[in-house]
């Protein structure tokens, strides 16, 4: 998703660089198509699951719920623990996400009957704000909910974009998810799909590229450490 012109154009320095590593970004790399999911109810069993594993192995944990015909609120509220246990295995640390994915459909059930159209109707804030007191929902997981589930205005902040951004001296590396967050939200257009594609494509250079032993000489983002002075990353 290209940006008009007249963004980079603004009198905020920080929104015409953070523009400008989109923008480079996605001209390199291309459209991500993020997050991957047949309904938003699914995006959020996603969410979940991928806390502290690898995307191929909730896929997997995904094909054996949709197998089993689970990819809703009724069916997977309809299994026990450890029939779910047994079903998102691949995912690992199954027992403690199962009992995460219990804890959110009893929240979604009592809060919002279970209707995805009343939960996304309201403010941002407040939804972040209920789910962050669902046992097993930290920021990173309320925030992937808001933005790739709700289509909310909401920047979504990982290890990868700490790691890239602190390297190119935009954030501390001792920045709080909080203060990362905010680097987005006050110098960027306040628009789901540029956070949606941003993110997306800081997960693929993180993955690639910005890895603990970086690989900067192949970077796309090589040029913006050079324009700013800033010394490549020591391996």
């Amino acid at each position: 998703m290209r940006y008009p012109p007249h963004y980079k154009k603004s009198g905020d320095p920080m929104r015409r660089r953070l523009l400008s590593i989109y923008h480079r970004l996605y001209g390199q790399l291309g459209p991500q198509g993020w997050w991957p999911g047949r309904s938003r109810f699914e995006v959020i069993v996603g969410a979940i699951l991928t806390q502290n594993t690898s995307w191929s192995n909730v896929e997997k944990a995904i094909r054996h719920l949709r197998r089993a015909r689970a990819l809703s609120s009724p069916a997977l509220s309809a299994l026990s623990r450890r029939r779910l246990a047994k079903l998102i295995r691949p995912a690992g640390y199954f027992d403690v996400k199962a009992r995460r994915l219990q804890n959110f459909l009893t929240f979604f059930r009592t809060r919002y009957g279970g209707s995805l159209q009343r939960m996304f109707r309201e403010e941002p804030a407040r939804v972040r704000k209920a789910l962050l007191e669902v046992s097993g929902i930290g920021p990173e997981t309320a925030d992937s909910i808001l933005l790739y589930a709700g289509k909310m205005p909401v920047f979504v902040v990982d290890a990868y974009t700490k790691r890239i951004f602190s390297r190119h001296r935009l954030i501390s590396h001792r920045a709080t998810y909080d203060e990362v967050q905010a680097l987005f939200l006050n110098h960027l257009p306040r628009d789901a799909k540029l956070y949606n594609e941003y993110h997306a494509l800081l997960v693929a250079v993180g993955k690639v590229y910005c890895r603990p032993i970086p690989r900067c000489d192949a970077c796309p983002l090589r040029w913006d450490l050079e324009r700013h002075g800033i010394p490549l990353p020591k391996p």
